[in-house]
């Protein structure tokens, strides 16, 4: 079996990138189309244009309609060939990012990511997800190469919600445990082959620096300021989080996600947050050390993920409800089979059980 990393061409970070993107784009075209929602184009627009102010590119803005479809991808595919475009720059949130690397692959032309959030590890992938017109997930696409850059202004970032950049954290807290479990099975990744000595090790820093940097992050997000590490949490967030995921493979972290999703009184939380209480069942599921369970909840408990249904919403637990959601997560197909462990509807339901007695005792 082969073993393959990938990644973006460039990744930048830094306080003020935005103002710079036109550094990032001439050397892939001369002329831009840039995609963000209407508010975004509002918030960014004074920042792109300066950048592009002495140059010779030309930038035009297009919003984006809100939702990743076929549709959408299509109309603003038409727009960026009417107008010439050589490069598509995503700057938002998922569904924005999503739709411009659609765009991009579509036409065969650059794609440069720039969010403005940090919630998850979804920048720097080569996949979009594609939703149908009432928001139903239609399809995953599968891209055949990862964006030539991917830009993270902290400055942005840091005025973002906190509540996003703490998501992200949740999203990336798995990384390592779900890569440890599929380096165990020799598990096949999304990049198409195992996963190389490299991507583990950036999943492995990941999580390092989740635990030494995530508290001190999450403060000064809540204050919307720019330190040291914050700007180590962004990078685990977006770009190890990001690499891990994509070269070493998901595993039941992100399978009981998908299992959460079931429960109406969850789909107000994050992705990273399901992705979080995810993670402890996870290791419940391995029978991992309980040193090793306390320290994630403890770090899930610092920074304020969730760690007990009742925290994910659920205030009335019955063993029907939570057998719905260890259902969907054990579905065929679901990447909880890349766990090492015999799986089943009654194994994952007495990891979310236990993982809820956990939360609630420590």
């Amino acid at each position: 079996m082969s073993k393959i990393i990938i990644s973006p061409s460039k990744y930048v970070q830094g306080p003020g990138e935005l103002k710079k993107l036109e550094d990032y784009t001439k050397t892939l075209g001369g002329n831009v189309l840039v995609i963000a929602s209407s508010n975004g184009i509002k918030r960014v627009k004074d920042k792109i244009d300066s950048s592009f102010k002495e140059s010779n590119s030309n930038v035009n803005y297009e919003a984006f309609n809100g939702e990743c479809s076929k549709i959408e991808i299509e109309r603003l595919k038409k727009l960026a060939e009417e107008k010439k475009t050589n490069v598509i720059a995503g700057v938002g949130g998922g569904k924005t990012l999503d739709t411009a690397k659609a765009v991009g692959h579509y036409m065969k032309i650059p794609v440069v990511i720039v969010p403005t959030i940090a919630s998850t590890d979804a920048p720097c992938s080569a996949l979009s997800v594609i939703y149908k017109e009432n928001g139903e997930v239609e399809e995953y696409l599968v891209l055949p190469k990862n964006p030539e850059a991917v830009i993270m202004d902290t400055e942005v970032i840091a005025a973002s919600p906190s509540r996003l950049t703490i998501s992200g954290m949740g999203d990336a807290l798995a990384t390592y445990f779900e890569a440890r479990s599929c380096v165990k099975s020799q598990a096949l990744t999304m990049a198409g082959g195992t996963a190389t000595e490299a991507a583990f090790a950036l999943a492995r820093l990941c999580y390092e620096i989740l635990i030494t940097e995530g508290f001190k992050a999450k403060l000064a997000a809540e204050a919307g300021c720019v330190t040291e590490a914050f700007e180590k949490i962004i990078e685990a967030n977006t770009l190890l989080s990001g690499i891990g995921f994509e070269s070493c493979g998901l595993a039941a972290s992100h399978a009981i996600h998908n299992g959460f999703t079931v429960l109406e009184e969850c789909h107000h939380l994050y992705h990273g947050e399901k992705v979080a209480f995810g993670t402890i069942a996870q290791l419940v599921i391995e029978n991992a050390p309980l040193e090793e369970i306390e320290e994630v909840v403890y770090f899930c408990k610092q920074v304020g993920l969730p760690t007990t249904l009742e925290e994910m919403g659920v205030k009335e637990v019955t063993k029907e409800k939570i057998m719905k959601v260890a259902e969907a997560s054990s579905a065929e197909g679901e990447t909880i089979y890349n766990m090492g462990q015999t799986i089943n509807a009654d194994v994952v339901y007495a990891a979310i059980m236990t993982a809820d007695g956990i939360g609630k005792n420590l």
